[in-house]
């Protein structure tokens, strides 16, 4: 491999790399460091046979390797973690959202192909039926998830995706003047790799790739109240759910008791997924920002805490959980919202209440409005109440279609975002940052980096009839019936 001079201004990063102070760093009264910049200079190993690199391998990122590889696009995909599958394996989100609308089901593709492989193989909720998610509307698809790590192993394998786990995304070479991304850095126990692609795809859920490119990015918390709260998801075993109990009549009651250190009525609650295990998805981390070390540090403490809670919570309160064991929380924090990348067109609350449907659209779906409660009060339970139960939840047989520009960064050519970080505004992200439209975002995004490869064309010049096509022959349910070559584009 060739060798790379990177000269960055960074953080003292450490490690065997020379570094010169720019300032030194030094200790003031107050016993806080004050710090300085450090000039780190590193011959770095350079890696270029890649047509695509994409970081994160959550179910945007995964989605889109196995669909490019499939096409026959040589993908390295980067992972910081140990398994992909994000927040549903390590996030331990073990409960796929409802992907059918009543009639159908929507989503088609790679999502419908995971679930019925994860059905086969006797990983999904002990008793659960194929119409949960081929017909019934508002259907959870509660799975195993170690099951999914296997699958998505084996399907990375099959497609020729290059994977490496724990491996961190930390920079990238590109030059938002004229919209071109040339190399990522990345970083894992080997060291430092400058990797070349053709092709670029942001999963990470957070736009770390696009923000490092000079993307146009929207931080959460701009023009609302806060920034919706994330969950850490604990696994619990011991539960009879046959004598399981009414928990929202529970929660009122131990509320009423003043039980809680936090006095959280917006509860999700306990789902089954083995015969005597259940994850809770209970406990919001208000005021969280995940984009801010110190916060998701404190954030992930005060998540361990809550558990405990629960746990002694269910016990208490809940039949059939008298002997509850807290097994784990997750390694990953259940991150709601954080941060979007502008596209060339933003999926906006006048398209969902429209129920838009775009020639270009490259997925449809139909998840409520849920924009979890800024903080405690009366006023945030009644608002989300109404938006997710009313104002923001379509009837069987409704969907929105998902245009192909929402997952192009705008003004770049060879770079898409897919999963929580894509293009939409507060509202429509409240519905759409959930893990099926995530995979269906990947999937047609791996299909179009690939495309784009192959006729050299840019990402928001392809031909959409042929990414379309393309899409539909892998199973994608997309039903347009006009189609047009061009992108429909709009920004917000």
């Amino acid at each position: 491999m060739a060798l790379v001079s990177r000269r960055t201004m960074l953080n003292a990063i450490g490690g065997s790399a020379c570094m010169q102070a720019a300032q030194a760093s030094n200790t003031g009264r107050s016993g806080q460091a004050k710090r300085g910049t450090y000039r780190l200079t590193r011959d770095i190993p350079v890696e270029d046979e890649y047509d695509l690199l994409i970081a994160g391998g959550g179910p945007a990122g995964a989605a889109a390797a196995i669909a490019a590889g499939r096409l026959g696009a040589k993908v390295l995909l980067v992972e910081s973690t140990g398994c992909m599958g994000g927040m549903a394996t390590s996030g331990m989100m073990m409960s796929f959202c409802p992907v059918a609308d009543g009639e159908r089901c929507l989503t088609g593709g790679l999502m419908l192909e995971w679930i019925e492989a994860l059905h086969k193989r006797g990983f999904l909720k002990p008793g659960i039926k194929p119409d949960t998610w081929r017909k019934r509307y508002g259907g959870w698809i509660p799975f195993n998830a170690e099951g999914l790590k296997l699958l998505l192993d084996e399907l990375a394998v099959s497609a020729g995706v290059e994977t490496r786990f724990f491996t961190d995304l930390i920079d990238a070479d590109a030059d938002a003047r004229t919209g071109q991304v040339h190399g990522a850095i990345i970083h894992n126990i080997e060291g430092y790799r400058y990797v070349k692609a053709r092709a670029f795809i942001d999963g990470t859920g957070n736009g770390v790739l696009a923000k490092l490119c000079g993307a146009t990015c929207r931080d959460a918390g701009k023009d609302t109240p806060g920034i919706m709260p994330p969950t850490l998801i604990s696994l619990f075993a011991g539960i009879d759910w046959a004598r399981m109990g009414d928990q929202q009549a529970a929660m009122k009651k131990a509320l009423a008791d003043n039980f809680f250190t936090q006095p959280d009525r917006h509860f999700p609650g306990m789902q089954q997924i083995g015969n005597r295990i259940g994850l809770l998805n209970g406990g919001h981390i208000f005021n969280l920002d995940a984009l801010r070390e110190k916060s998701m540090t404190d954030g992930m403490m005060k998540g361990r805490r809550l558990a405990q809670e629960y746990m002694a919570f269910y016990r208490k309160y809940v039949p059939g959980c008298e002997n509850v064991e807290h097994v784990t929380t997750a390694p990953l924090m259940g991150l709601r919202e954080s941060r979007c990348v502008l596209g060339e067109y933003e999926l906006g609350l006048a398209d969902y209440h429209a129920r838009r449907k775009f020639p270009d659209q490259i997925g449809v779906y139909n998840y409520p409005i849920d924009i979890h409660v800024y903080d405690t009060s009366d006023a945030q339970y009644a608002r989300y109440s109404k938006e997710f139960r009313e104002t923001g939840r379509m009837k069987p047989g409704e969907s929105v279609g998902l245009p192909y520009g929402m997952i192009v960064a705008r003004n770049f050519k060879n770079l898409w975002v897919a999963g929580r970080c894509a293009s939409m505004d507060v509202q429509v992200h409240g519905a759409f940052r959930v893990q099926p439209a995530a995979v269906l975002m990947g999937q047609a995004a791996g299909t179009a980096a690939a495309q784009s490869v192959r006729t050299h064309k840019p990402a928001a010049e392809i031909d959409t009839e042929i990414l379309i096509s393309t899409l539909r022959k892998a199973g994608a349910y997309l039903p347009q019936t006009h189609t047009s070559k061009r992108m429909t584009r709009k920004t917000g």
